[in-house]
């Protein structure tokens, strides 16, 4: 008998479903079975997967009036924000159209000696272990890329977010995916790590904690696997002077706070010039007073409970840990703050990079505001962090915004915008963040490997 995974609702705390493990000798048949069905998949044509993988994505869309209370359900977000099908389509429909150009043979020279080309081979078996904060967008970066590659691939998802990849697997079975090819699993950690070890899997994408990806790594270490990390953010927002001030307030407040603050790329941290602070800070407390905290059932509600009562506790004392130290909060106790999973949203001002709130990961509805006087001094603060996902500029001025960009320590730059993953760029970061690039032409790269043709020919 495997283990019993639970997954608690932050609405009520009550079990809102569970689901068995599989023991090891069972998940090992069940992978074994993967890796039969992988060289059948690859050999389809590429058109074939594609048709397959996109049916799939549409079958996930025509689930969303059930998807949409169950994941309010499993981890809080409000029914008025519509689930995740826009991001999710986008993603795996640009995948679907760059998948020719991106898996074509590279093309080194022929001459009338020799042929020479390299040709993009799919791994074997991905093994895609997905985080419960955005649950079908997450999972969708590497599996629809990875089957379009010829992958076959084993999924498993956070057990907050219990029943998302039973949901996916049971759309893309629908529409013609063979059951192998795509495989929905419930693992506990010490089986994923053993499975890692024994060299089970071709290619780990982990999304999730710094602790989860090391566990993955000490997993994978000796066997040549390749692991692809991406472990969170302390993202930086910075509003220079001449930054549209309203924009700049809707934006980052919306990405620190949004989906409770849960977001890899959520903005944590926020630096505005000094010219501007003043009228920032204001207006940030403003948009925040007005936000409704409540069941994410009701239609009114627009910000729900954090995912889990560790996770709202873990924010808490970071806030309080700040007050403690000097720093000032905004915003008062919301009605509907029960110190457990529901958190009244928070502004600090007067924090430093000493309190850990300025420091480590919150992954909640906080965030702390800074002034400061120069683009040299937001950039050694947007800098000292341990973590690199991506950074926030302000600002009308291109130039000044790549030349600034050009210096932060971090996988993505956004100017005039946050919190946004555009499948056309490379999702990838840097330090604590982890190793790894989804999404876009690299994405691809990372999911196959290269093999070279240096063909000599018969002349004469």
């Amino acid at each position: 008998m495997g283990k019993t995974l639970n997954c608690i609702s932050p609405i009520d705390g009550s079990v809102f479903a569970s689901r068995e493990t599989l023991t090891l000798e069972a998940a090992r048949a069940e992978v074994a079975q993967v890796r039969a069905a992988q060289k059948a998949w690859a050999a389809r044509p590429l058109q074939e997967r594609i048709d397959l993988v996109m049916a799939g994505v549409a079958a996930v869309g025509a689930m969303n009036d059930e998807i949409v209370p169950e994941l309010a359900h499993m981890m809080g977000r409000p029914v008025r924000f519509g689930g995740e099908f826009g991001g999710f389509n986008e993603r795996a429909s640009h995948m679907a159209e760059i998948a020719a150009t991106a898996l074509a043979d590279i093309e080194v020279g022929e001459d009338a000696t020799f042929k020479r080309y390299i040709k993009r081979l799919p791994h074997g078996v991905v093994f895609v272990v997905a985080p419960w904060n955005y649950p079908y967008m997450t999972a969708i970066n590497t599996v629809a890329p990875a089957l379009i590659a010829g992958n076959t691939v084993v999924l498993k998802h956070a057990t907050q977010t219990l029943l998302v990849g039973e949901r996916m697997a049971q759309a893309f079975h629908s529409v013609g995916v063979p059951e192998d090819v795509f495989r929905n699993v419930f693992l506990d950690h010490d089986t994923t790590s053993a499975l890692i070890a024994e060299r089970a899997f071709d290619f780990v994408n982990f999304t999730g904690s710094v602790g989860g990806g090391q566990a993955m790594e000490r997993a994978a270490a000796g066997t040549f696997t390749g692991v692809g990390t991406e472990l969170g953010g302390k993202d930086p927002g910075y509003v220079m002077e001449d930054a549209d001030l309203d924009a700049a307030v809707d934006t980052l407040i919306d990405g620190a706070m949004f989906n409770s603050g849960q977001c890899c790329c959520g903005i944590e941290r926020i630096y505005v010039h000094e010219s501007l602070y003043d009228a920032f800070v204001e207006k940030a407390v403003a948009l925040v007073n007005g936000y409704k905290l409540g069941n994410p059932l009701d239609g009114e509600a627009t910000i729900g409970p954090m995912a889990n009562v560790r996770f709202a506790r873990e924010v808490r004392d970071q806030i309080d840990e700040a007050v403690a130290q000097g720093a000032v909060a905004h915003i008062a106790p919301m009605a509907a703050d029960d110190g457990g999973a529901y958190l009244t949203p928070q502004i600090l001002t007067n924090v430093t990079h000493e309190m850990r709130v300025m420091r480590d990961e919150s992954f909640g509805p906080v965030v702390g505001i800074m002034k400061v006087s120069s683009d040299e001094e937001a950039i050694v603060l947007m800098n000292d962090s341990d973590f690199g996902l991506t950074a926030s500029l302000w600002t009308k001025d291109l130039e000044r915004a790549q030349a600034v960009g050009d210096q932060i320590e971090t996988g993505t730059v956004f100017m005039n915008r946050a919190d946004y993953l555009d499948p056309g760029l490379c999702w990838t970061g840097c330090k604590n963040t982890g190793r790894g690039g989804g999404l876009s032409v690299i994405g691809y790269q990372n999911l196959t490997r290269p093999k070279s043709y240096h063909l000599k020919k018969v002349t004469g």
